[in-house]
């Protein structure tokens, strides 16, 4: 018997035993979960190879390699997390680089490690801790993902915005949104929290979506509607509480925009965002937005802006984004970025109760 091994579906024979990669490595390719498996020649000598896989195992496979997840999968990632937890939670939260400290505040947590949840991708940025917490804040029953998956990581969009579907099925009504973004707009600041009402989804001009495929209307319709995408009410309560806790001037509202990433943009990229009529940008949420108004939940996003954007040409290196520097200012302004999430899942629980 020889050890095999598949990556995502780009691993190959080399004919000594291992598996490569496409990227030349061993069973590895973009930070996806591989499957190990045993493997034997087929003893009638035609150079085939027969594969020992469980069921199991080659549905996992099956799921992993594919780039976009069935509805059955879905919903049995679902049962998993609402059977471990014992909740169903209403709201769900995705902390964007930096602000894991989102998932912190959660009481009385249930914590699922992406690793150990069957069929979910895993993150690979610094960070993105790769964890799911369920749990209650403010009185509501909330899941937070302490990760989210980028498109530069390798995952096509459907799966980088699957999780979302997850939370639809676990219960989630509403969906907050978050992440560190570049300032394009002159009058935003670094610290301030731009509050999204609107986006410009880059990648879906290049013909890239998440909901590329056939569609299952178990989820929404084949066409769905985005011009109200982000929720005016929750935008209204977020500028409301705010003001209650002195930071009406380090808050704005904004159009936000994703680009693919992972590399910063260039001058002209900048300027030709802000004649758009893009205030922030970064490389996620557009796609868990779309995903998330595909199924009906009710959205609220902002973005942190951690830097200002270069719109003129310099060589001063000061000028120049670095994930150093965003990771620091998330850092600096997570308590008042976990208090506006708070008191606004306080509003809706009350309302709701």
């Amino acid at each position: 018997m020889t050890g095999y091994k598949v990556a995502n579906g780009n691993g190959h024979s080399n004919g000594n035993g291992s598996t490569k990669g496409a990227n030349g490595t061993n069973g590895h390719s973009n930070g996806h979960k591989s499957a190990d498996y045993t493997a034997q020649e087929n003893p009638t000598g035609n150079g085939k190879i027969q594969c020992e896989l469980t069921h199991e195992e080659l549905r996992a496979l099956r799921v992993l390699n594919e780039d976009t997840y069935p509805y059955e999968v879905i919903e049995e990632i679902a049962d998993f997390i609402t059977k471990g937890s014992g909740m169903r939670p209403k709201i769900g939260i995705i902390c964007g680089s930096g602000l894991g400290s989102l998932a912190d505040i959660i009481q009385d947590p249930k914590i699922f490690e992406y690793e150990k949840i069957p069929n979910f991708p895993v993150s690979t940025v610094e960070g993105h801790a790769g964890r799911l917490v369920v749990g209650t804040l403010e009185g509501a029953t909330v899941m937070a993902m302490q990760g989210r998956f980028h498109f530069y990581e390798g995952y096509p969009l459907a799966k980088c915005s699957m999780p979302v579907r997850v939370m639809k099925l676990c219960g989630v009504e509403y969906l907050f949104a978050t992440n560190a973004a570049g300032g394009i707009n002159p009058r935003f600041a670094v610290g301030d929290i731009m509050l999204m009402h609107d986006h410009v989804n880059m990648l879906g001009f290049a013909g890239n979506s998440p909901l590329q495929g056939p569609n299952d209307p178990r989820f929404g319709p084949r066409f769905p509607a985005l011009v109200n995408s982000y929720n005016k009410d929750l935008i209204n309560k977020a500028i409301e509480i705010g003001k209650a806790m002195g930071i009406e001037s380090n808050i704005h509202v904004g159009v936000y925009s994703c680009l693919g990433g992972p590399n910063y943009e260039t001058i002209a990229e900048l300027k030709a965002l802000r004649m758009m009529g893009v205030d922030a940008v970064g490389m996620s949420t557009v796609h868990e937005v779309i995903t998330a108004r595909h199924c009906d939940m009710k959205v609220f996003a902002f973005s942190l802006i951690t830097n200002k954007c270069a719109t003129e040409y310099s060589d001063k290196k000061d000028d120049e984004a670095n994930h150093d520097e965003v990771m620091a200012v998330a850092k600096n302004r997570q308590k008042a970025c976990c208090e506006l999430v708070s008191r606004l899942i306080r509003e809706i629980h009350m309302a709701s109760a």
